[in-house]
């Protein structure tokens, strides 16, 4: 199978990177760490939180609703432009752009985090989700300013694959550490959910003084403990300015959804299909007046919008099938994502024997897949690796459904949970270097952001009506979290579909 024809990389309009991150294997520690940044913060607003309302007797529609939670990397491209233009006060003039925009996430995540302890019994479902959000924003946005900062120091496949394994070890590491460790903390009686909490939160603002004691940036001068006590005023400030206009917008939406008459025993899927194809027809009436732009053309030459606007100009109508394949690609892991620990607590699980599987076997399967599927890339076609991918993405949900059917033994989960982590590892890797070639590098954080969000946004607004889906199922007498599972690893094979139609596909030569 051929793979897709990629654009040449150019020269990055950012300054040279640190010496301390020029060789590979610096660049390789450094990912390791921003992707441990990122991993440990996602489980704790997705995977672990559905397991805490589990506990707490919320209804499955309820946690299904809360998947729109990782809605909000979905739209990170609308304020990854900030990121590109914009140093953050303070810390971007000792450590730069980058650093800068990455220490401010995670002082970002840290907060979030210990006041999701507040919420640790969950009391108030709207306190809980306001937290969860922000959480999910600064996650975000370390992975905005990570994902541009790794683009600009390896633009070709060869040097993708290693960093972006890198990167990948450090995240799902990280994930697994997070899920496995609050489990298992949760269900000591005197720590309970809000050790659990703490004790990530605690974990997550490891690298912080880490970045803090590295080398300035090139080009930017000033003192490193004035940088670094105006960075952190500032960041209080943007902080507090972000969680008010969060409480707000939520206040907003929940009144809205309340208003329309939404609640647990509403249907909602029919609706989400709805939403989920209107991006789509957007793009098919706004292509022909992009393509015919000017490199001058207002449309094309906007800070906000020019990055995006790019992206389909070069691939022209390509774009839309592109788009279309990026978001069935990763779709089945995360319907899986949100439900399969509910799933398996139902099955008697206790919390303790689904840490010990997520850390004695989740943590070697996923490295285990990250490593192969960096190392295919450097290797094969991208038409092969992204197939490979998606047959082990697939048999990983096909695992939950056999392990429903299984005795309960602790065993057993280990398989299951190996299949699924490795296939998500492999599945993963191979991904985040397509899409970083697709990128072109006059714009690496914004179209990067666009791409890997894009890429999640249909699975993400169906992955919400999950719990919505396996209760009409189990209300006709059908086993819904079988077919559940079945369905999500059917659309990972989708996705090889696409791959012969993008085989030839050739973005327009770059006139700017």
């Amino acid at each position: 199978m051929s793979s897709v024809v990629l654009p040449q990389p150019v020269a990055s309009a950012e300054p040279a990177a640190p010496a301390a991150v020029r060789t590979g294997v610096s660049r390789m520690a450094l990912y390791v760490l921003l992707g441990f940044s990122a991993g440990l913060p996602f489980y704790m607003f997705s995977t672990v939180l559905s397991a805490r309302l589990k506990e707490h007797g919320v209804a499955l529609a309820v946690i299904g609703f809360f998947a729109w939670v990782q809605l909000l990397p979905t739209f990170k491209f609308l304020w990854a432009p900030l990121l590109d233009r914009y140093d953050v006060p303070g810390f971007g003039r000792f450590w730069g752009k980058r650093r800068g925009w990455i220490m401010l996430a995670q002082l970002g995540i840290f907060t979030s985090m210990l006041a999701m302890t507040v919420t640790a019994s969950d009391g108030s479902l709207a306190v809980t989700a306001l937290f969860a959000v922000l959480l999910a924003f600064w996650t975000t946005t370390l992975e905005i300013a990570a994902d541009a900062w790794r683009i600009e120091l390896a633009p070709t496949p060869e040097e993708q694959g290693p960093i972006a394994a890198a990167n990948l070890w450090g995240y799902r590491t990280a994930m697994v550490a997070a899920g496995s460790g609050a489990l298992l903390v949760a269900d000591i009686p005197q720590w309970g959910w809000t050790g659990a909490y703490l004790l990530i939160a605690a974990a997550a603002f490891v690298p912080f003084p880490i970045l803090a004691g590295m080398r300035p940036d090139p080009g930017h001068a000033g003192g490193r403990w004035t940088a670094l006590a105006t960075g952190l005023i500032a960041g209080a400030i943007i902080l507090g300015v972000a969680a008010l206009a969060t409480a707000v917008i939520g206040w907003l939406v929940l009144n809205a959804a309340a208003g329309a008459g939404i609640s647990a025993d509403t249907n909602v899927t029919p609706w989400v299909l709805v939403i989920s194809m209107l991006p789509f027809l957007i793009m098919a009436v706004a292509l022909p007046r992009i393509r015919a732009a000017r490199a001058t053309d207002p449309i094309r030459a906007s800070a906000a919008i020019g990055p995006y606007v790019d992206f389909f100009w070069r691939y022209g109508f390509m774009a839309i099938m592109l788009l279309s394949f990026v978001s069935v690609y990763r779709m089945g892991d995360v319907l899986a994502l949100n439900l399969s620990k509910p799933m398996i607590l139902g099955l008697g699980y206790t919390k303790s024997e689904i840490g010990r599987a997520d850390g004695l076997v989740a943590l070697a399967s996923s490295v285990v897949g990250v490593g192969l599927g960096g190392w295919m890339v450097t290797r094969w076609r991208s038409g092969v690796t992204l197939s490979i991918g998606a047959v082990f993405a697939a048999i990983g949900n096909f695992g939950f459904v056999w392990l429903a059917h299984m005795p309960r033994d602790e065993l057993t989960l280990y398989v299951a949970t190996g299949l699924d982590q490795f296939g998500n590892g492999m599945a993963g890797a191979v991904f985040v270097v397509y899409l970083s070639m697709l990128v072109n590098p006059r714009y690496p954080g914004a179209q990067y952001a666009f791409l890997s969000g894009f890429a999640f946004l249909l699975s993400r607004l169906l992955s919400g009506a999950g719990g919505t889906m396996v209760s009409q199922l189990d209300r006709v007498g059908l086993n819904g979290f079988d077919i559940f599972f079945l369905a999500s690893g059917v659309i990972s094979l989708a996705a090889l579909l696409f791959l012969p139609v993008l085989a030839g596909v050739k973005p327009r030569p770059d006139d700017a």
